[in-house]
């Protein structure tokens, strides 16, 4: 009987610590069920909100990008949306006390995980789609040579914030991380830095538009043509004779640059002759303006001009100005004006001198 009341007791009092240990346990655990259940339902609500709502209006836009940015964000915000359900669910449990700092830190790391992936995808649409788009309507290859690099640098550059944010999660210490990445990066751009000069050339060229495709330019090292293609590392110039130069671009930087289309593309053709001592002055102005309105490039407005601009040693000396509409036809005006004058003045019995000098002896 003893017995019997002794195992009772034990009996009673176990079941009584159990019930109540385990009692509050269950109702943590399904307190904390339901509160993940919540935030999956929230989760799955705002995934149906992007589909039904955001996404049907990006659909009606006439540009894609939006569409693609929301398919972008529509999982990482899902995830986020599940992932603080977890946290938060877990956190309402006091068995997990003790591992709960651990599981905030990689549910953190996850999230971060996700949203530089999503980052990611976001910035190559925008450099692809939107950059890209500007770049393929303009002659110069440049910008779209650029592209790759820019998508490359913006990855890398995304990927080091994920980086550097996980590891702050961890309370991991970033400094000689930095450190010894400048240091390795000092040695690279020290190694490389030809390439880079042309590259930083290139952006340069890019940026600046000193000149476009199409262009004809003039360096202070005397290359003198047209630019036939832009690229990320040279420009290329195809000069009068069919000649193609190839410039580095950091050379392109570092010089002074005639452009010959800017700010416009007219330009001016001056031409210097001398006449014969005695000639009619106005008689020669009157036939040299014929011979530049006779010539159908020659542009109207600014009208040509004739200026006698001295008494030469051995001619009255003229200046002949003229415009036309491209530099391209500079060489072409040219030869008409000199085969006018050499026809006009004949006629009109005008003379063109040759150099003379006298050479007094005494005797």
């Amino acid at each position: 009987m003893i017995t019997l009341s002794f195992t009772s007791l034990v009996t009673d009092q176990v079941n009584t610590l159990t019930d109540g240990y385990f009692g509050e346990t269950q109702l943590q655990f399904i307190a904390s069920l339901a509160v993940l259940c919540i935030f999956i339902i929230l989760a799955k609500l705002t995934d149906m909100i992007f589909e039904k709502i955001f996404l049907r209006l990006a659909s009606k836009t006439k540009t894609e990008v939006d569409d693609k940015i929301l398919n972008a964000l529509k999982t990482p915000i899902f995830a986020t949306v599940a992932l603080i359900g977890i946290i938060i669910s877990f956190g309402m449990i006091t068995a997990l006390e003790a591992f709960m700092a651990t599981i905030i830190n990689i549910i953190k790391t996850l999230i971060v995980i996700i949203w530089t992936v999503a980052s990611i995808k976001i910035a190559t649409i925008l450099i692809h789609d939107v950059i890209g788009h500007v770049a393929s309507k303009t002659k110069s290859t440049l910008d779209d040579e650029m592209l790759p690099l820019f998508s490359n640098l913006a990855k890398v550059l995304i990927c080091m914030i994920g980086i550097m944010m996980a590891l702050s999660i961890w309370n991991i210490e970033i400094t000689p991380i930095l450190a010894s990445a400048g240091i390795a990066g000092f040695a690279i751009a020290f190694a490389a830095k030809d390439t880079l000069s042309h590259l930083f050339g290139g952006i340069s060229v890019y940026f600046d538009k000193p000149f476009k495709v199409g262009d004809r330019i003039q360096l202070d090292g005397g290359e003198y043509g047209d630019v036939k293609e832009i690229g990320l590392r040279s420009t290329r110039i195809l000069t009068l004779d069919e000649t193609l130069i190839v410039v580095p671009n950091n050379t392109i930087a570092n010089s002074k640059i005639v452009n010959y289309h800017a700010p416009r593309s007219r330009m001016k053709v001056k031409l210097r002759l001398g006449v014969s001592y005695g000639s009619d002055v106005a008689k020669v102005k009157k036939t040299l303006l014929k011979i530049a309105n006779s010539i159908p490039q020659v542009k109207d407005k600014p009208k040509p001009v004739v200026l006698f601009i001295e008494h030469g040693d051995f001619s009255l000396n003229f200046l002949l100005i003229t415009w036309v509409d491209n530099p391209e036809l500079k060489g072409t005006v040219t030869d008409q004006l000199n085969m006018g004058i050499d026809k006009e003045f004949k006629k009109e019995g005008i003379d063109i001198p040759f150099p003379t000098q006298t050479i007094y002896t005494v005797k």
